[in-house]
C-alpha cells in the first residue's frame, strides 16, 4: 500500500493560501490545491493501518486508502473513479468539509493526520482541468419520473444518480439559480459557484431537467408572486415519485430587548445578497458592514462565513461571540479518537482578523432612533445539575459589559425546514420539525413522497447531504423498480 514508511519520512502539508491582506481584495477562492507531487508525498503517509477508521469517518464512506495509493502511484485518472465512486461532488467536499475523516485517520492517534482533505481537492481539480468529468449517460430508460424539490447538495446527489440508472429527473428549486445552501449561503471565497455551474451542465447532459423560480406548495404560501406554484397535488399526479431534499432554513431568533432595532439581522439576511452581488445581480438596499462596528452571534461556520465577509466588506472591527466555554486549544486523543473531538478551530476568515469571545450570552441589545448601538453582554459559565444530571447555563453576576455594535448578524444555528411545504403535503413531522422518515427507505408518512438531507436530519453538513440524497436515490429506484444497482 503506497510508501509503508511514509507516514515516519513526510511531514503534514498545508495547502498554500493568499496573505490575508491580498484575499481581502476580491471574492474569489484563495486556496491552492497541492501539486502532483506534493500530493503525491501527503498521500505517501497513508499507513495501510489495516482498519482504516477514515472510511467510516467520512459521511460518504469514501475509500480514501484506495485514492491515496493511486495518487501515491500518480494514478489520477484511477483516483478521481474510486472517489466519485462514493462521492458525487467532491469539488464541493474538498473545499468546504470539515474533514471528520481526517480526525478518524489512524496517524492521527499521535501525530498529524493524512491530509486528506487536500488530497481530494487536488484530485478532483485535475479531474476537471484534464477533461476527465464527463456525462454519465444511463444504458437505458425506464419511463419513470421523479420530481426532486430542492437543488443543493441532497437534492443535487439524489438527483444525479437517479438520472444515470435511466429515470426522467425534474429537480424544482425556488431561487432564481441552482444551488440551494450552496449558492447562496456559502461565500465564493470558499467556493466558487463557477463549480457548481459546471456540475449542473454535466447532470443536464446526464438527463436531468432543472426549474427555477418554482414554489413547492399552496399559492397561498409563496413568498414571492413572481414564482411558480406547483401544488403537492399536481406533482404527486405528474411524477411517480417525489423527493423533498430542501434545506434546513429557519434561523434561531434572539429574543431579547431590542431585537427590533435596525441593523439587527439574522446572518443568511446578509451572506445571500452578497452572493447574489458577486454574482451579478443588483441587490437595492444591501446591508454594508463598510465602516461598522460588527459583532456575530454564534461561533460555527455561518459565523465564520460572516466574518470574512465583513472584513472584505471593510468592516470597523468584527467581534464574533459564543455562547459556549472556549474549547481547549487541542484535543485529548486518547478520549476522543476516532471521534469528531471538540477543539478550538480556527478559520481562514479568523485569520484575516476578528476578536472572539466565549462563555457569553447577550442580555439586551440598545440603540438610538432605532438603530442598534451597544449589545449588552453577560459572562456565562455551565453548572450540572445534580438532580438531572444535564448541564446548566447561569450567569455570573456583575459580568455584564458593552459592545460597540453598529450591526449584529445572527449566526445561531437553524431550527427547522421551512414548514409550508411538509404542512401543504401532509407529511408527520418529528418534534423538531423535520419530516419523519427513516435511513432504511426514506420514505414519509405519504405516498411516493421521500425525504432526505437537513429536511430529515435537520441542519447538518454537506457530506452527510450528499450521503442523504445518494442513498434516498437507492431507496427511489427500489421502490419504482423492485431492485436497484445503485450504491448506498
Amino acid at each position: 500500500m503506497g510508501k509503508i514508511t511514509g507516514f515516519l519520512e513526510v511531514d503534514r502539508l498545508q495547502e498554500a493560501s493568499e496573505a490575508p491582506a491580498n484575499r481581502l481584495k476580491h471574492w474569489r477562492e484563495f486556496v491552492l490545491h497541492l501539486t502532483d507531487e506534493q500530493a503525491g508525498k501527503q498521500a505517501a503517509r497513508c499507513m495501510d493501518c489495516g482498519i482504516p477508521f477514515c472510511n467510516n469517518g467520512c459521511p460518504v464512506n469514501n475509500i480514501i486508502p484506495d485514492w491515496n495509493d493511486l495518487v501515491y502511484r500518480q494514478n489520477w485518472r484511477g483516483a478521481l473513479d474510486v472517489l466519485h465512486s462514493t462521492n458525487n461532488f467532491p469539488e464541493f467536499t474538498g473545499r468546504i468539509c470539515p474533514a471528520p475523516c481526517e480526525a478518524a485517520c489512524t496517524l492521527n492517534i499521535n501525530n498529524d493526520a493524512v491530509g486528506i482533505k487536500s488530497i481530494e481537492h487536488a484530485i478532483i481539480d485535475k479531474g476537471w482541468s484534464e477533461g476527465w468529468v464527463v456525462p454519465q449517460l444511463p444504458e437505458q430508460k425506464t419511463g419513470k419520473k421523479v420530481a426532486v424539490i430542492g437543488s443543493g447538495p441532497a437534492g443535487l446527489a439524489c438527483a444525479q444518480q437517479l438520472a444515470r440508472v435511466g429515470h426522467d429527473v425534474t429537480v424544482f428549486e425556488k431561487n432564481d439559480r441552482i444551488g440551494g445552501l450552496l449558492r447562496y449561503g456559502i461565500p465564493d471565497f470558499k467556493l466558487e459557484k463557477q463549480l457548481i455551474d459546471q456540475r449542473v451542465a454535466q447532470m443536464q447532459a446526464e438527463g436531468v431537467t432543472f426549474k427555477t423560480s418554482h414554489y413547492i406548495g399552496q399559492a397561498g404560501d409563496s413568498p414571492d408572486k413572481a414564482l411558480t406554484v406547483k401544488t403537492p397535488e399536481a406533482l404527486k399526479k405528474e411524477f411517480d415519485a417525489v423527493v423533498l431534499a430542501g434545506g434546513c432554513e429557519t434561523p434561531r431568533d434572539l429574543p431579547v430587548t431590542g431585537r427590533e432595532l435596525d441593523g439587527v439581522m439574522y446572518a443568511m439576511d446578509f451572506l445571500r445578497p452578497q452572493n447574489k452581488v458577486v454574482a451579478g445581480d443588483k441587490v437595492p438596499g444591501q446591508v454594508l458592514a463598510k465602516g461598522k462596528h460588527v459583532v456575530v452571534i454564534g461561533g460555527g461556520d455561518t459565523g465564520s462565513d460572516c466574518v470574512g465577509t465583513s472584513n472584505r466588506h471593510g468592516a470597523k472591527s468584527v467581534t464574533q461571540i459564543e455562547l459556549m466555554p472556549r474549547p481547549p486549544e487541542s484535543e485529548n486523543k486518547a478520549l476522543t479518537w476516532p471521534y469528531w473531538p471538540a477543539k478550538l478551530r480556527t478559520s481562514s476568515s479568523h485569520e484575516e482578523g476578528a476578536e472572539r469571545d466565549w462563555a457569553l450570552t447577550t442580555k439586551s441589545l440598545v440603540g438610538k432612533n432605532g438603530k442598534v448601538e451597544k449589545l449588552v453582554a453577560c459572562r456565562v459559565e455551565w453548572v450540572k445539575d445534580e438532580s438531572t444530571g444535564q448541564m446548566k447555563m447561569q450567569e455570573v453576576k456583575g459580568s455584564e459589559f458593552d459592545i460597540q455594535a453598529d450591526l449584529v448578524l445572527l449566526a445561531m444555528g437553524f431550527v427547522a425546514p421551512v414548514s409550508n411545504i411538509l404542512k401543504a403535503f401532509g407529511i408527520d413531522q418529528d418534534p423538531r420539525g423535520n419530516a419523519r422518515a427513516n435511513t432504511d427507505d426514506y420514505r414519509s408518512s405519504v405516498d411516493k413522497v421521500f425525504a432526505a438531507g437537513d429536511m430529515r436530519r435537520g441542519q447538518s453538513l454537506v457530506v452527510w447531504a450528499i450521503r442523504e440524497g445518494r442513498q434516498c436515490a437507492r431507496a427511489v429506484d427500489e421502490f419504482l423498480m423492485g431492485s436497484s444497482v445503485l450504491p448506498r
